[in-house]
């Protein structure tokens, strides 16, 4: 079997090499017109970090994992074609801020139906609208080839940080097609390379639009957890409560359930906020307003957490970060990823630089390039000197020397086990520590002579 996958991003790239990895006899070819990123792919640093993914690459690339720019080629003799490109949300007429940009799946299905003879199956594996498969249809039909294209639904369920082993044990494979002869042919085709390492059991057979649904639901659910958990922590900083203790609480009821129960600063990611302001533009797009602002709120909710922790820092540093240096720890949205796709660190480190804050960042994983580019600063000013407001750590130690607060936005693991009395020390005083990940024990850091505060609970100066 042959299978090309166009798009060689975060779910392109880790998926196609587990899938070599787990089948032998396939040979995968993963295109891009990204030339640069190709490069990286067979390259000894890959442009994405996930744990395990160096070694399946490196162990299948130049075997049967092979990454390529030459697109036209791979289409004609794949008999699975996958999308793997992105799909923002739309920043432009037509929905603008909440629907999803299709402008790269068009092209991607152009661009089959142009150089392929037929008889391919497409598979969706981008995040899409419900229906997206109706409109490739019509793309694929308009060729009129002898023998028709197939259209699957094959969503992921991936978690960065997570992603190798998601795909190597998933909860479950999704796959939609027609309810037809050829649509479950088609479904059955997909499902057999699956099955070489997941079992059937496993596998979930729907019809298209339940497949592109579920994803864009799974997701909607997962952020609505923390943005619900994300509102109790303010009600807890109003009364007293710990957050943590109330999350335990609840996440006891087996109805319930202790999974995303953490408060935080704020989700991120690629997926969550893009999904739920997908799923708006649906609701809103079938006259179903109020469905639709009630997803809208649990946007708005993450949103307002982000603002909350920036506020309380100021509240707590005598309302005023103007020259202050700041220590910032973490800047990917999560821990083991370099991907800072929407990350809450992002939002709260604008609005430090708004107050005239200056920042020190440590972050093991992202590049200075992306920070300030997520930043939207420049490194160099026009004197050709650094930036006076941002600089960027080699190590966490070296972010916090002289700094008057810390604020930790990744739970990198690292942080947990870091040498916090020598790293007090070396602040000015009085020494802050604002913990928006649940990272560090904050009755510890009281103990070692930080003014401690993490969303929805203050130790010191409550």
């Amino acid at each position: 079997m042959n299978i090309c996958c166009i798009g060689a991003g975060y779910v392109g790239g880790p998926t196609m090499a587990v899938i070599a990895h787990k089948c032998p006899h396939v040979t995968m070819n993963v295109v891009d017109i990204n030339q640069a990123r190709i490069d990286q792919w067979n390259s000894d640093e890959l442009p994405i970090f996930e744990p395990g993914l160096d070694d399946i690459v490196k162990a299948n690339r130049g075997k049967n994992l092979f990454f390529s720019t030459d697109v036209d080629q791979h289409i004609k003799e794949a008999d699975i074609i996958f999308i793997c490109v992105n799909t923002p949300t739309k920043n432009y007429g037509v929905g603008a801020g909440s629907a999803s940009d299709l402008t790269y799946i068009e092209a991607c299905a152009r661009r089959i139906a142009e150089v392929a003879d037929g008889g391919k199956i497409v598979v969706e594996k981008s995040t899409l609208p419900v229906k997206t498969a109706e409109s490739l249809k019509k793309i694929f039909d308009s060729q009129k080839t002898e023998t028709p294209f197939q259209v699957l639904s094959n969503p992921e369920f991936l978690a960065e940080g997570t992603a190798v082993e998601d795909l190597l044990d998933p909860d479950r494979v999704l796959i939609g097609g027609e309810e037809t002869e050829a649509g479950n042919a088609a479904v059955e085709k997909l499902a057999s390379v699956y099955a070489e390492w997941v079992s059937r059991d496993k596998i979930i057979t729907t019809n298209l639009w339940s497949s592109e649904l579920s994803k864009l639901t799974a997701n909607a659910f997962l952020a609505q957890r923390i943005s619900s958990i994300n509102s109790i922590s303010a009600i807890c900083e109003a009364t007293g409560a710990n957050v943590d203790q109330v999350a335990h609480a609840i996440g006891t009821d087996s109805r319930i359930g202790p999974k995303f129960l953490k408060s935080s600063v704020g989700f991120g990611g690629s997926c969550f906020q893009k999904d739920i302001l997908n799923l708006v533009y649906l609701c809103d797009s079938f006259g179903l307003p109020e469905v639709a602002e009630y997803w809208r709120q649990v946007v708005k909710m993450n949103d307002f957490q982000k603002r909350r922790f920036a506020r309380r820092m100021l509240k707590s540093m005598f309302n005023t970060v103007t020259r202050k240096k700041i220590a910032v720890f973490g800047f990917a949205f999560k821990k083991d990823t370099n991907d800072t796709r929407e990350s809450a660190a992002i939002y709260v480190c604008r609005d430090l630089l708004e107050e005239k804050a200056y920042l020190n960042i440590y972050d093991p994983k992202v590049s200075t390039e992306q920070i300030f580019s997520d930043l939207g600063q420049a490194q160099k000013m026009e004197d050709g000197s650094d930036n006076p407001l941002i600089t960027i750590a080699n190590d966490p130690y070296t972010a916090a020397k002289d700094a008057d607060a810390i604020i930790i936005l990744t739970e990198w693991d690292e942080f947990k086990s870091l040498d916090y009395k020598s790293i007090c020390e070396s602040m000015r005083r009085p020494a802050f520590l604002f913990d928006g990940r649940n990272v560090v024990d904050l009755n510890e850091m009281k103990s070692l002579g930080f003014d401690a505060h993490g969303i929805g609970k203050t130790v010191w100066g409550s």
